[in-house]
């Protein structure tokens, strides 16, 4: 998540430096991968008729994710054991099922986290998820400072990130891989040249186990759907109330359409999410108040269209717009619900409960 869509600080002629070094370091990896240009070969997996079967959160760093380090959920330690972090993940995917009737979490790597020492116990977490019979999604974050800038910060630690990611899970089919989260730094093109050369370095994960996302801030997936390479993936949209001062509800309902095209049997809504700690009612109509017509707005939307969705941010410490909040022992954490009326409009966007009423 972003808190700001502020422009990215390198030139055109940088940009494009860096996106050929990038493409060019996919060769050296070291699982072989066909040309980009190439449709799937022999991967005859399917994507189901729409994506309603993601009813998820995110579970993030207190840091937001951006990190130059080892990305540390909420409520985990890197001191913490595989085991330590195993028993306390299995507590908070129960509390994510129990409070929300999630079955889907989306969880940050980056090379620090995988790459290093943290992995052996970090995998407590995706292990313990798929174990809960939860989907995962895997989303690689970039680091923070001057590396915040949308781009892979590095391709000779990214790539073997992904080796490392892809051997351990590629065969646990509730385990997703996301190659990049919010990739604003290149341009459309840019961007869907990157994501097909990632399907072609791992022709072993099947297409249906990739989300690929929306350009810019991950705010659009029209471009990405439109590039057959890609074909057979699933397509992560991001959307946030804060990216207009103020608008209707019909407003944000029209907005997020557009974001989605004719895409929306492929889309996921991975990050959206609005202020859930400051006493909102998402339950009432209130027509003056952006972030409540904005929550409405697109929980009805999502319902409709029959799309999947993973709120931001399910446990982030410290977050107003986290939808739980850590409770109990520390070592046997469990969570509470930060705002019901939030709830509520998440439960019916994943096709539950009760509409608004007026």
């Amino acid at each position: 998540m972003r808190k700001t869509t502020t422009s990215t600080r390198f030139t055109s002629r940088l940009r494009g430096a860096f996106v050929a070094i990038a493409v060019a370091a996919i060769s050296g990896t070291t699982i072989a991968g066909g040309p980009a240009e190439a449709a799937p070969s022999g991967d005859t997996a399917q994507l189901s008729r729409d994506t309603t079967q993601f009813k998820g959160v995110n579970w993030a760093d207190p840091r937001d994710n951006f990190a130059d380090d080892p990305v540390v959920l909420s409520g985990l330690s890197t001191s913490d054991s595989y085991a330590q972090t195993y028993a306390k993940a299995s507590r908070v995917i129960s509390a994510f099922r129990a409070n929300l009737g999630a079955n889907t979490v989306r969880l940050p790597i980056n090379p620090y986290t995988v790459n290093g020492r943290y992995w052996k116990s970090y995998r407590g977490v995706i292990d313990a998820a798929s174990d809960k019979g939860f989907k995962v999604i895997l989303s690689y974050w970039e680091g923070t400072g001057p590396r915040k800038d949308g781009f892979i910060d590095d391709p000779a630690t990214y790539w073997p990130m992904w080796n490392t990611v892809v051997k351990a899970y590629k065969a646990d089919k509730r385990v997703y891989f996301e190659p990049m989260n919010e990739p604003h730094g290149y341009t459309d093109t840019e961007w869907a040249d990157i994501a097909a050369k990632w399907l072609a370095t791992y022709p072993s994960v099947p297409r249906n186990q990739v989300f690929v996302s929306g350009a810019g801030y991950n705010d659009h997936v029209t471009s990405v759907c439109a590039d057959p390479r890609l074909k057979g993936t699933y397509l992560s949209l991001h959307h946030y109330g804060f990216w207009k001062e103020y608008a209707t509800y019909d407003q944000w309902v029209a907005d997020l359409k557009e974001r989605i095209g004719d895409c929306a049997n492929r889309t996921v809504a991975d990050e959206f999410g609005a202020h859930m700690t400051t006493g909102f009612d998402y339950n009432k109509a209130t027509p003056d108040n952006n972030f409540i017509n904005f929550m409405q707005a697109v929980t009805d939307t999502f319902r409709e269209l029959k799309m999947g969705s993973v709120y931001w941010p399910g446990l982030r410490t410290g977050d107003t717009y986290s939808m739980q909040t850590l409770i109990g022992d520390p070592a046997r954490p469990w969570l509470a619900t930060t705002n019901q009326s939030g709830a509520d409009r998440l439960a019916w966007g994943w096709g539950r409960g009760k509409p608004v009423q007026p």
